[in-house]
């Protein structure tokens, strides 16, 4: 669904089979709080808000914010944070993407500090750290006096252009966040459109093209370099989804998860990935259908990578990240691995 902003989208994503991840990623963060709880004091909003994962971590949680519904909104989230405000917290710890940002930048502007644990669709904001541990790593930090303030930008994107392949951005202002600048993520940056980036993505794609084998599923995760691969093989492709290709041919556009599985029943497949443009994840921001499950079934032996060159120098960290919500499967990750940069050259990045 490209993300879940507005009730009518929400409710068609769960029927497809969508499952909330911001519960489960709060318990991750809450869980690493909890060597410090003795000095932190935790302030949630009712039910699956807050207050139930707190419970959960067996935190004992002051309640703020409207009376919670079975279905929460964008309202609740502005209540809520606007009370926290008023209380003076030193710090709003929030689980979602670009739309939950967005809310809390309502109503809280620059007058509270805020940190966002990722757990959208969209993450192109610069308000939100790597993973839930990051962002608790960086509140303590924070909290301790060891790091002051800086700038994070709101950015979100339209939702109905972005289902139709067509990725067009807003800078919303701006929100006072911890200054980390290596466990925040940066503002996702598009690749710029020159000569000598479409023909580095072209020559990749050749490269690509001449070692794919017979009767694999190649499975093509969104961005500009990997769409080189289907326009040199002459077929359509979708840009900011995920397609399939067996035996040089298209076999599916703009696939789901379970998809994905389905096609896997009967072959082997192989990953193709490119990583986003500033922030450099390749898993995990805008190819969640590429889920931990396919991965596994996949193996990350057979996780190919491509970049241009021009996008590897604008990484603002030179090294490459995962986030797929399966923090075992994050850590197997963490290694060296080559990077297709051109027509049979590669170069060597590590996964942090």
């Amino acid at each position: 669904m490209k993300g879940t902003d507005g009730k009518e989208t929400l409710k068609k994503a769960l029927e497809l089979g969508a499952k909330p991840l911001s519960q489960k990623r709060a318990r991750e963060a809450l869980r690493y709080v909890k060597p410090f709880s003795k000095w932190i004091e935790i302030i949630t909003c009712e039910g699956v808000m807050g207050e139930s994962e707190a419970k959960a971590e067996s935190f004992t949680p002051k309640i703020v914010g409207p009376n919670i519904g079975k279905v929460t909104t964008a309202s609740d989230t502005k209540a809520a944070a606007l009370e926290m405000c008023e209380l003076g917290v030193d710090l709003i710890l929030f689980v979602g993407g670009d739309g939950t940002a967005r809310d809390i930048y309502q109503v809280v502007n620059s007058k509270v500090p805020v940190l966002g644990v990722p757990s959208g669709v969209k993450m192109h904001s610069s308000v939100f750290a790597l993973n839930p541990r990051r962002a608790v790593e960086i509140v303590v930090k924070f909290l301790r006096g060891e790091i002051g303030l800086t700038e994070g930008e709101i950015i979100d994107v339209d939702e109905k252009e972005y289902r139709d392949g067509k990725l067009k951005t807003r800078l919303y202002g701006y929100v006072s966040v911890p200054s980390d600048h290596v466990y925040i993520q940066t503002v996702k940056r598009a690749s710029p459109i020159t000569i000598d980036e479409n023909e580095d993505q072209i020559a990749i794609a050749r490269y690509v093209i001449e070692e794919m084998d017979n009767d694999i599923l190649y499975i093509i995760g969104p961005g500009t370099t990997t769409k080189a691969i289907n326009e040199e093989l002459g077929q359509s492709s979708t840009l900011l989804g995920v397609d399939l290709i067996v035996n040089k041919k298209l076999l599916s556009k703009d696939v789901s998860e379970d998809i994905i599985l389905y096609e896997l029943k009967n072959r082997e497949g192989k990953i193709i990935v490119t990583p986003i443009g500033g922030q450099g994840f390749i898993f995990g921001r805008g190819n969640q259908q590429i889920s931990p499950h396919v991965i596994k079934k996949i193996g990350i032996q057979n996780i190919i990578i491509v970049s241009t060159p021009g996008k590897v120098s604008k990484l603002k960290h030179k090294h490459l990240f995962v986030d797929t919500g399966d923090q075992l499967l994050d850590n197997e990750f963490r290694k060296y691995v080559k990077v297709i940069i051109g027509y049979r050259l590669e170069a060597v990045m590590k996964i942090f």
